[in-house]
């Protein structure tokens, strides 16, 4: 059908949401609008759904919501008998809507519904699922995204997100979906009364919390430490969990942002709710230069996500980076659980590859077994499963990325902010003790291990020639692979497309050993690199640099040449 046909369709079908109706007649007549809305459909990738919430079959809507859920449903029915599904969701707009048409559409079909009865943290439903006993995982949110968007990421029965065969043939399942009339559907009101949706009880809450304290390793410090933290939840699901926990460790002067402390989709005070970025930050630091606490903390709206900044001797506030942070975790977990006797027997990490490997020396020097894995944490939780398939599950120590997200412990399979805030404010009140900032032991860890500088760029690739921009990028390095960045000579270019590195100078091949993937790294001389991918959930393609330098200073220069001679090469 055309463009035009569509928009007719959904005029005469679209009929349950005001909102929806509302849009679709504002945009009568406007041709690049309805092209926008319904050019193609908003693909299910392989964690699930992300869109501009709206009208049109490229929108997030509870129709779009509901064709998904219908495939997900006829997945589960067909893979599992007498099934259950956990769901979750954040402040987002229409997030709860979201959340009760997808309980109600499982509940049509015959599977359970668990739903949460108020927002909470993507970590919270990774729990739920194992913890309840689920065969799958919904989770509405758009993470970090500005306000006019929302998603839809579905977990698989072991907490983690869906593996990529599974995601397959969700979509297949979806693809047989009309749009109007082919999902089963009933109120969500319904589901209730007939016990087939269920809200999840507190008691499940209550277990999460204490499995996430068990991850404490001088939690006795930190009552008496004296540890001030300033914390914004950026108007999202992390205000309760996260204050609950610090509380629960002794952490007494806890302040929080007043104008992003209650939930809000709109995020009024920071358009790009983002805690790796600085202008999402702006209210905490504000309110950190009247408080001056030892820590700002802000967790992003589905909590799974944390950035921090520190006072520096100047009486400004610094920004550690994700790599930073995690690797300051990952030393202080080695070296405090080595000293107390509490490392397990063969001890096992994980990061992604395109975060830092200042890991590697860590990881080293305390004896633990660092694991490489594709970008995307449920790789992460992916390795997590393995150990415990062989009853391994305790070698695992930590894992994270370089965008802000970290796990300890095993309870759950996704990044999970609340046990991160908790060991980042753990971690700063045992230093604190020491007389040791945490500005303080980031330069030791630098000064010990050396100078990386690791930054991002992301390019964006908007509208309908977005995504054809984004392959023919990509077709375009791969074709013709720069012989240098940034006045550095290329040594390998390793494509997982075809699980393949290549030595630029022998022409040498050797094979890589993680699953095919549409990502570029480049190693260049001096310990240099830069990784190319594009993004599973946007539309934009990402950049990863990493220097190693004689100072900070240097490779921070370092640095700025490559990533600009690298955007040339890309084009923007």
């Amino acid at each position: 059908m055309t463009e035009m046909e569509l928009y007719k369709l959904w005029c005469e079908n679209a009929t349950e949401d005001p909102d929806l109706v509302a849009e679709l007649k504002a945009i009568e007549g406007d041709n690049d609008a309805i092209i926008d809305r319904f050019y193609r459909d908003l693909e299910f990738g392989t964690g699930g759904l992300r869109g501009v919430i709206g009208a049109g079959a490229y929108r997030l809507n509870i129709y779009t919501i509901r064709r998904a859920t219908q495939g997900l449903a006829d997945y589960v029915n067909e893979a599992f008998t007498d099934a259950a599904v956990a769901i979750s969701y954040d402040s987002r707009i229409k997030s709860d809507v979201f959340a009760k048409e997808a309980a109600a559409v499982l509940a049509a079909n015959g599977i359970k519904a668990y739903i949460y009865p108020e927002l909470m943290p993507t970590p919270c439903l990774s729990w739920a699922v194992r913890e309840l006993g689920c065969k799958a995982g919904i989770m509405v949110t758009a993470s970090h995204n500005p306000a006019k968007y929302n998603g839809y990421k579905v977990y698989g029965e072991d907490g983690c997100q869906i593996t990529l065969d599974a995601a397959n043939a969700v979509i297949g399942k979806i693809n047989n979906v009309p749009m109007f009339g082919g999902a089963k559907v009933m109120s969500f009101e319904d589901a209730l009364a007939q016990g087939k949706a269920e809200y999840i009880k507190q008691e499940v809450t209550d277990k999460y919390l204490e499995k996430v304290a068990e991850q404490g390793i001088h939690t006795e410090l930190v009552a008496d430490s004296g540890l001030k933290v300033v914390y914004t939840p950026l108007n999202g699901t992390g205000n309760k969990p996260v204050r609950a926990i610090l509380k629960k460790i002794g952490i007494k002067e806890v302040t929080v942002v007043p104008e992003q402390e209650l939930p809000d989709g709109n995020f009024p005070t920071c358009p790009f709710p983002n805690p790796e970025i600085k202008e999402a930050l702006a209210k905490g630091l504000e309110l950190c230069k009247a408080v001056k606490p030892d820590l700002l903390l802000a967790t992003d709206p589905d909590c799974d996500r944390v950035g921090i900044a520190v006072p520096d001797p100047n009486g400004d506030y610094v920004l550690f980076s994700g790599n930073e942070v995690g690797a300051l975790l990952l030393k202080y977990i080695c070296q405090e659980r080595t000293a107390l006797g509490t490392m397990p027997k063969d001890p096992v990490a994980v990061k992604t590859i395109v975060t830092t490997d200042i890991c590697k020396k860590i990881a080293d020097e305390y004896g633990v077994e660092l694991r490489e894995v594709l970008t995307g944490f449920k790789f992460i939780g992916e390795q997590i499963g393995f150990l415990e398939k062989d009853g391994q599950e305790k070698r695992y120590i930590f894992g994270f990325e370089e965008s802000y997200g970290y796990l300890a412990g095993s309870y759950v399979r996704d990044k999970d902010a609340v046990v991160a805030s908790m060991l980042i404010c753990e971690m700063a009140a045992f230093y604190r003790t020491k007389g040791v900032s945490l500005l303080q032991a980031r330069e030791e860890m630098y000064k010990q291990y050396g100078n990386y500088v690791h930054t991002q760029s992301s390019f964006q690739c908007e509208g309908a020639s977005g995504m054809e921009r984004m392959k023919e990028i990509m077709s375009s390095l791969r074709a013709d692979p720069p012989k240098a960045i940034g006045g550095l000579n290329t040594l390998t270019v390793a494509d997982y497309t075809v699980s393949e590195e290549t030595d630029v100078a022998t022409g040498a091949k050797s094979a890589l050993t993680l699953p095919k993937s549409d990502v570029i790294a480049y190693k260049l001389e001096g310990g240099a690199s830069v990784i190319i991918r594009p993004s599973g959930t946007e539309p934009k393609i990402k950049a990863y640099y990493t220097t190693i330098g004689e100072t900070r200073e240097a490779a921070k220069a370092l640095e700025e040449t490559i990533a600009a001679d690298f955007k040339k090469i890309l084009g923007f």
